[in-house]
């Protein structure tokens, strides 16, 4: 297991440089450590990867050209609903898959009870510059590479077009005209809002105090401390900011992507989105009858001409810790987020942005797309995605910090209760989780 230090330089990966990770009394999570098998002359290889995004159509193109190294997908549920905890029985089992999906945010929670391998010792660091940068150093932890990135999900404000010239409502650039255009969308669309509060999604909830500058969490590696701050200056601000337009009925409360929100979505109720680029796949393939009627734009704004964003989601291909195979689990993992094809295939999917650098004009990304007008919107995303503050960072405990966090807001909510003071409450507990993990953690204040 890694020293404790090195479990809190870990928790940098956002960031340039990253802090060090191993609790004292966290035990180890996988029963065996990864290693190469002789292959024999001739022998084929077999992968397992375990998912929740469609990626099959990428994985079929890998098995027709790469006859002698085969993958084989197997769906698993997604992340927090029971997809890490299967990871994680499975680690601890000695039986684990090849390669997951691990979402960025959840790295940390898997380097801490040493279930990735290390990918330095296979030459992923000389694969560094075909990704993003930010993207990249995702799956970097103590200097040695963990993850091969994948995509990332930067901020953007979708919204129907007809109803907001319908209505007579401006398209807002700051938070202050999210607001008004709220109001002007309540008083005139007949029972519409202008979009909904996902009361169950602190990770989408974080996008929002990260876009305004918080940080939840950041690390001070000359004392191996946490520093704790949901309940900033900026993060409060945010959660006073929608705690005034839920007391206005300004928005609705209901969970999105689920089959209320999408018929809410489909019969022009909610007049918009506040989400990340795969989102577009969500809308095209749940509301097809709203085809032409969306546009994209940037997230309002704090200030004026600014361009703040932030992102919601992300993933890495991760070589488990246990596997037989990290050589050719390697390669595979790198072609499936480079190559030109596979990346069509996944863009078709609704993968997400690409960690791969990528000419956008040269993919599919960067085509008018008739289901937003002809819009080339992911422009849009370009520009969201170059100005995500990178310095955001997650800790190993981050699935218990939005548990506390959603289970805040679920309250606020029934109960009349404030965003602001869900933060409060949460601030504490996230504090307890980390030193349950035996890491040192103190609040910003």
């Amino acid at each position: 297991m890694p020293s404790r230090r090195k479990v809190l330089a870990w928790g940098a990966a956002a960031a340039a440089g990253a802090p060090a990770l191993a609790a004292c009394g966290e035990s180890p999570g996988a029963a065996r450590l990864s290693a190469e098998t002789r292959r024999r002359p001739g022998g084929k290889v077999r992968l397992v990867l375990w998912t929740w995004v469609p990626l099959q159509k990428s994985v079929a193109l890998w098995n027709r050209t790469h006859p002698d190294v085969q993958v084989q997908v197997q769906i698993v549920p997604a992340n927090t609903s029971g997809g890490y905890q299967k990871m994680h029985a499975a680690l601890k089992a000695g039986n684990p898959p090849d390669l997951a999906q691990v979402e960025y945010y959840a790295l940390p929670e898997f380097m801490l009870v040493n279930g990735l391998t290390d990918l330095s010792g296979y030459g992923a660091d000389r694969l560094k510059g075909s990704y993003v940068d930010w993207q990249w150093n995702q799956g970097v932890f103590g200097g040695k590479v963990y993850a091969v990135p994948q995509a990332s999900g930067p901020m953007g404000f979708y919204y129907r077009k007809d109803l907001f010239e319908r209505w007579d409502a401006d398209v807002p650039g700051t938070w202050d005209e999210f607001r008004q255009a709220a109001r002007i969308i309540r008083m005139r669309g007949g029972g519409a809002r202008i979009c909904s509060f996902a009361p169950a999604t602190a990770s989408w909830f974080s996008t929002l105090v990260w876009q305004r500058g918080a940080h939840w969490i950041r690390t001070d590696p000359d004392t191996d401390t946490w520093i704790v701050d949901i309940d900033s200056k900026e993060s409060l601000e945010v959660a006073d900011f929608w705690d005034g337009v839920i007391r206005d009925d300004l928005v609705t409360i209901m969970p999105d992507t689920q089959a209320p929100w999408y018929r809410a979505i489909q019969t022009g109720q909610l007049a918009a989105w506040i989400s990340a680029q795969w989102g577009d796949a969500l809308l095209r393939g749940n509301a097809p009858g709203t085809k032409g009627k969306w546009r994209v734009t940037g997230l309002p704004q704090w200030e004026a001409g600014a361009h703040a964003s932030s992102n919601y989601g992300g993933s890495s291909t991760a070589i488990l810790q246990g596997t037989r195979h990290p050589v050719e689990a390697l390669e595979f993992a790198h072609w499936l987020n480079t190559d030109p094809r596979s990346i069509d295939l996944l863009v078709a999917a609704g993968y997400g942005w690409p960690a791969a650098r990528i000419d956008l004009k040269k993919t599919a990304l960067g085509k008018p797309d008739p289901f937003f007008g002809g819009q080339v919107y992911n422009e849009v995303f370009q520009t969201s995605d170059r100005n995500v503050d990178t310095s955001w960072q997650w800790s190993p405990t981050t699935s218990q910090s939005f548990a506390h966090i959603q289970d805040g807001i679920a309250r606020a909510i029934a109960t009349g209760g404030t965003l602001v003071d869900a933060l409060k409450d949460a601030q504490g507990k996230v504090v307890d989780d980390l030193r349950a993990k035996g890491l040192k953690a103190r609040s910003a204040r």
